[in-house]
């Protein structure tokens, strides 16, 4: 019986294409893997007219795909208001949610649009001020709790 000795070449291509399967399945991996938004996160947003930066508070809970929590601001009284997330979605490393806050009657609804790496959290928030589209900066970090 007569063996064939492979190439160098040959083996060089087979180890390449082993090398490259194992690689494309590590990237679909990571791609699949949910980041846990769970925690509370804080970011600040400058006051108004030149006054003290606002602390803002998010604390979130994470079953699947649905995002539950709160936000905490200084209201315009100076008071600590806290309202519920609606609509909290996580997808991948994407996060989204909804906050209604209520003011002189009316209601105000902020959506909130970020991507989460590690400790935090970046994106927009977008709403409207009389009758025209804004957007800021949303840059949150979690606390030491981590989870919830």
């Amino acid at each position: 019986m007569k063996l064939i000795q492979p190439s160098f070449s040959v083996l060089l291509r087979v180890v390449t294409c082993a090398i490259v399967a194992l690689s494309v399945v590590a990237q679909l991996q990571a791609a699949d893997k949910k980041s846990d938004p769970a925690g509370t996160w804080t970011w600040t947003t400058p006051g108004r007219n030149g006054g003290a930066d606002r602390k803002s508070t998010l604390t979130l809970k994470a079953d699947g795909d649905k995002v539950t929590g709160s936000v905490s601001s200084p209201g315009r009284d100076g008071q600590t208001t806290k309202v519920d997330i609606e609509d909290g979605k996580v997808k991948g490393d994407e996060i989204s949610f909804s906050v209604t806050r209520e003011f002189g009657g009316n209601k105000v609804t902020q959506k909130y649009a970020g991507k989460i790496d590690g400790d935090s959290i970046k994106g927009k928030i977008s709403f409207e001020r009389n009758g025209e589209a804004q957007s800021r900066d949303w840059d949150a970090k979690r606390g030491s709790d981590k989870k919830e």
